[in-house]
This record gives structure tokens, sequence and C-alpha cells, in this order.
């Protein structure tokens, strides 16, 4: 049996993770919708699923999709990650760590042994850098940066999500929309810097 590439795998878990969740299987634009990609583009990685033999078609109606048992475990590919809630791009929000659910995402994504949690975004100040309002963002847990990362962190008004420059005697937290200036604080816990972003269109 042939090996699947890195993308290939991503489309196996998400056709494995829509089949549970739904006991039907998704469609070609669904598929396309969720990465990002032509309907043509999710119609060549499930022709070529097919062919390596990790998808069958029971018939040629939609959501007849199903996965080849016995060949290959998608889930096996997924970190789950929790997410913790929400951090704001814009005006601190005062947040919690509370349990809002699990995200799967794929390993090949995210740097081994490390551990991860995942934030809503509120607000559209980091929008420069290409980070909107709802976008789920993947945060590295650490403790420290360095000049120039985007990190989550803790101040006194409560979570933010900001680009990090350590000053003499302060923290600037650097926007990246001109309509937010920056702020700066003396008191800053870092949460951890952003790994990668989840988007739903």
């Amino acid at each position: 049996m042939k090996e699947l590439t890195e993308r290939q795998k991503e489309v196996l878990s998400f056709i494995s993770e829509y089949l549970r969740n739904n006991s039907y299987s998704p469609t070609v634009r669904d598929i396309a919708e969720y990465f990002s990609i032509s309907v043509k583009g999710a119609h060549d990685h499930i022709t070529a699923l097919k062919k390596k033999g990790f998808l069958r078609h029971a018939d040629k109606r939609p959501r007849t999709m199903g996965l080849t048992h016995g060949m290959f475990d998608p889930t096996s590919e997924l970190i789950k990650i929790p997410l913790l809630g929400s951090v704001a791009a814009g005006i601190p929000i005062n947040v919690e760590e509370n349990f809002d659910g699990i995200i799967g995402f794929h390993r090949s994504m995210l740097k081994k042994n490390k551990e991860h949690c995942a934030l809503i975004v509120k607000g559209e100040s980091m929008s420069g850098a290409g980070i909107h309002d709802g976008d789920i963002a993947i945060i590295e847990k650490q403790e420290t940066a360095r000049n120039g990362e985007i990190v989550a962190v803790i101040v006194e008004e409560g979570a933010m999500l900001k680009r990090f420059f350590k000053e003499n005697s302060r923290i600037k937290l650097q926007s990246e929309n001109p309509d937010h200036p920056p702020r700066y604080s003396q008191d800053v816990r870092i949460v951890g810097r952003l790994a990668s972003l989840v988007r739903k269109y």
C-alpha cells in the first residue's frame, strides 16, 4: 500500500472525525471549505485516497464515502488540545482557564514534546498579522518569549494576544493594527507563543 502525503493524512483524519460525529461522510465541498482549497483540489485528494486503498464509495450518491477498515487509524495522527476560553486581540478581557472542549489538531502541524492549548480570538488588533476575530489560536505553552514573537499573555486587565517586546524596565505589547496603540506593562505573565491558527469561513 502506498504511503500517504501529510495533506492526505489530514484529509483522511477530517473524514474520519466527520463520520464519527455525523454518521455520514462529508461532501467534497465540505472538505474544500474546511481546508480552504478548491473543490477540484478536494476531489483530487479523495481520488488519491481511493487509489491508495484508504477510502471507498458505497455508490455514486453524496455522503457515502467510507474508510477501508483496518488499514489506517487517522485519529492516531491527531493531538487533542484543550480549548480554554477566549483571548483578546484588542482591549484585554477577563478570562479564566475554563475547559471549553477539545480540538483535534494534526501532529505534523505542532512541535513534538510540547504542551498546547487553544484560545478563541476576540477583536481585530492583530489583523495585520492575519489574525482575526473568531480565529482559534493554538498556543505552545511556555513562560518566556523572544522579542517579536506573538504571544498570549495575562496582564492586570485580562488576557491578550500581542507581539512581545522586552524593554529596559517594562514589556511592550504591540498590536498589528494602526487603530490599536501598543500597551506597556511591568507585570506580564506569558501563557505561550502562537503556534498556529484555525479559521472557519
